[in-house]
């Protein structure tokens, strides 16, 4: 299956915006004029309010411009007007404008507009969410819950997306749903298309990515789902019973960020209860980060958001979408296996994944491909530089009989299941050197390929896929990132085209294996519906604290979970461990963050009082000297440098679960870590009261570098875990 290169996607787009956003101007830059997009941020005047209409917003909004522009009517200047995500616009400007609008009074940052990347059955029941018993039965399917997706848009007509035995959309629903000949129903609530382009159109999936993970998080029960035959069974969303919305903002080139914003503002003005983001780009500070910017407002109003941690693994500090009031979601396998095994000549065999599995196929010559060898009925040995199939595509063309797909050098033991065109295989790294080895050393090199169907139970299972994005977070290393990880490898869902081999098979029901952190962060965005259709009135920290805290950190073989190289993975690879959905609903205590405290954060990252309110829209909000350091936000998990020797520092703890409950403190770090939790433990006599207790934690700063751990509160029926990393 294909890793796309940066399987990430903007934020959440939500339909019915006529109010909110008006599109008139295609965006992007325009070489003739030497114009370019530009995102406006502005001040809210005075007495602002956000039922301001949209008559008078736009008046306003005239008022920042060049002269040239402000007499424009009736016709409208903007590519956008936004007043949900962030008080601005998006407009074409040429540079000298630009630095016009920068200089006006009000205006508190002016950013050029830039094109981010995107980021991609049984996955439930590896969940332990089963139709007939499992975890759903005990903790719901989303009933009643919205998801906005931003994303590339989505396949209206495909099954997954039926609404048989939905319930009607919430009464906070304010999104709508009018494209004419095109129609969303129950499940599929509303839907918009925001891409710089004249006229309003439906949200209809050209890629392939949105319809995707707009089905992994909340796809109905589809039985006899499989790719060409294989990974056979019924698919399902993780919030089956979940309504669906779709901001497209993407299309195969990317995603430009005044569309993002767009989308953003369209889903708050919506009501949608989570947003599901599955693209990004690499870190910058949070001031100049549209998506964190945009969803610091979803939080204000109460919004989830998911975000997938980029594709940019193994190595460190390569985490995207770092801001602590979203949860970022790195990506993990799965028990199942399609496997292709790979025979040499010499009699060694090696499993490999294919999603195509057709007749096996006899013993070829072998050739690597250098782009001069005539291949025509060779076996091809390629090195990953772009999709798998369109490679296979190039083979097939080419007379070739088959493909090995060689795994990356530091891809580890990682494998991808394509619905390839030809008989092919993917191999893992370490098994791809020795067949590399092998056509070098050998005279008359040949392999043959065996497909072996799909296998349930392979082990160990879940392993960090090589490509998930790891921490320390670069724009706050004091805030443990990625929070969780998730099933990202060869995640079968629903797909708007024919995949493998063209048959005369046009049905408009396919599914396709596709991996990636875009892949992983919709499992997530199912979770935290489900989550919050349990309980509507906690907070989004709330809900996250109960994801991270309730997370497990041991495989399937009952030992530590492995990185791709099969070594214990890290919490700046796995952050507080992999979900476990079956506790996420009771986790008895969470820890909660209310928008005053992250402003007090944003505070003690050193931002100004302007590069905070770019964020928050409090005016003036650190003058006061008042902050706080990283460690001292009520996150669920700790990250602390080796060089400061020590931490002291206070968390605060809310009894979500029985009213009557204790907790005593679990203590587990290594030796040269001296760590101690005081109170050692927790009464609570009511629902929703609060505890505060200190964690200290001492070491030799020259000695120890490195240093992981955790503590946990346990009672008689909850285990509430943190974990703790010095680096």
């Amino acid at each position: 299956m294909d890793v796309h290169p940066r399987l990430l996607l903007p934020l959440l787009v939500l339909a019915s915006l006529v109010a909110n956003i008006t599109p008139a101007v295609p965006h992007g830059n325009d070489e003739r004029s030497s114009q370019h997009t530009y995102i406006v941020r502005v001040h809210p005047p005075t007495n602002f309010s956000t039922e301001t209409s949209p008559t008078d917003l736009d008046t306003w909004y005239r008022s920042f411009l060049p002269p040239r522009m402000v007499a424009s009517k009736p016709a409208t200047p903007f590519i956008y007007t936004y007043r949900e995500a962030l008080l601005g616009f998006a407009v074409k400007l040429t540079k000298e404008e630009a630095e016009y609008v920068t200089k006006r009074n009000g205006v508190l940052k002016v950013y050029q507009d830039k094109l981010l990347p995107l980021l991609t059955t049984h996955t439930p029941d590896f969940l332990g969410l089963r139709e007939n018993g499992g975890a759903w039965n005990t903790i719901g399917m989303g009933k009643g819950s919205i998801i906005g997706l931003l994303d590339t848009g989505i396949d209206f007509k495909h099954v997954s997306f039926a609404d048989d035995g939905m319930s009607p959309p919430p009464t906070k629903w304010r999104g709508s749903c009018n494209f004419g000949n095109v129609k969303c129903n129950k499940k599929l609530i509303g839907g918009r298309s925001l891409m710089g382009d004249y006229r309003p159109q439906p949200p209809v999936d050209e890629v392939g990515h949105g319809t995707h993970t707009a089905s992994t998080a909340a796809g109905r029960f589809v039985e006899g789902a499989s790719v060409l035959g294989n990974g056979n069974g019924t698919a399902s969303g993780i919030a089956p019973q979940a309504h669906l919305a779709m901001y497209q903002v993407c299309n195969e080139f990317g995603c430009y960020g005044s569309d993002i914003v767009a989308g953003i503002d369209a889903a708050i003005s919506d009501g949608v209860d989570i947003l599901s983001i599955s693209l990004g780009a690499k870190s910058v500070p949070f001031h100049d980060d549209m998506i964190a910017i945009g969803t610091f407002s979803a939080m204000r109003k109460g919004i989830f958001v998911s975000c997938s941690a980029g594709n940019s693994g193994p190595s460190s500090s390569t985490i995207e979408n770092e801001a602590p009031w979203v949860l970022t979601v790195g990506a993990s396998t799965m028990d199942r296996q399609m496997k292709a095994i790979v025979k040499l000549g010499d009699g060694r065999s090696f499993v490999g994944e294919s999603a195509y599995q057709p007749s096996n196929l006899a013993s070829s010559e072998l050739v690597y491909k250098d782009g001069s060898e005539d291949v025509s009925g060779k076996v091809v040995a390629c090195e990953l530089d772009t999709s798998q199939v369109k490679m296979g595509q190039a083979v097939k063309d080419a007379g070739g009989a088959g493909m090995i797909m060689l795994g990356k050098e530091n891809s580890g033991h990682t494998t991808f299941a394509a619905a390839h065109v030809l008989p092919a295989s993917y191999v893992n790294s370490p098994d791809s050197e020795v067949i590399r080895q092998y056509i070098k050393s050998s005279d008359k090199p040949t392999a043959s390929i065996i497909f072996n169907g799909t296998s349930l139970g392979t082990t160990p299972a879940p392993v960090v896929a090589y490509f998930s994005s790891r921490g320390p977070s670069t724009a706050s290393p004091g805030i443990l990132k990625p929070d969780i990880i998730g099933p990202g490898v060869n995640v079968i869902a629903a797909w708007p085209f024919t995949v493998g081999p063209k048959t005369d098979d046009e049905h408009g029901n396919t599914f396709n294996s596709v991996s990636g952190t875009s892949m992983s962060a919709p499992h997530l965005s199912g979770i935290a519906a489900i989550i919050k259709s349990a309980h509507p009135d906690w907070s989004p920290a709330a809900v996250k604290s109960a994801i991270m805290t309730t997370a497990y950190v041991i495989d399937d073989n009952k030992k530590p979970i492995l990185d791709e190289n099969l070594r214990p993975a890290g919490h700046f690879s796995i952050g507080a461990g992999h979900v476990n959905p079956s506790k996420v609903i009771n986790p008895g205590l969470v820890y909660d963050i209310d928008e005053k405290q992250y402003v007090l954060y944003l505070c003690g990252l050193g931002y100004t009082d302007s590069e905070v309110e770019t964020i928050t829209h409090q005016k003036d909000a650190c003058r006061n000297g008042r902050k706080i350091t990283e460690a001292e936000l009520n996150y669920p998990s700790l990250a602390v440098k080796a060089s400061s020797g020590k931490l002291v520092v206070n968390k605060t703890a809310t009894n979500v679960g029985d009213a009557m409950s204790s907790y005593t403190v679990d203590i587990d770090m290594p030796k040269e870590v001296e760590t101690s939790v005081s109170p050692t433990k927790l009464e609570f006599t009511k629902a929703n009261e609060q505890q505060t207790f200190t964690v200290s934690l001492s070491w030799d700063a020259s000695k120890t570098k490195h240093a992981e751990g955790s503590f946990k509160w346990v009672s008689s029926k909850n285990t509430v875990t943190s974990p703790i990393v010095i680096f």
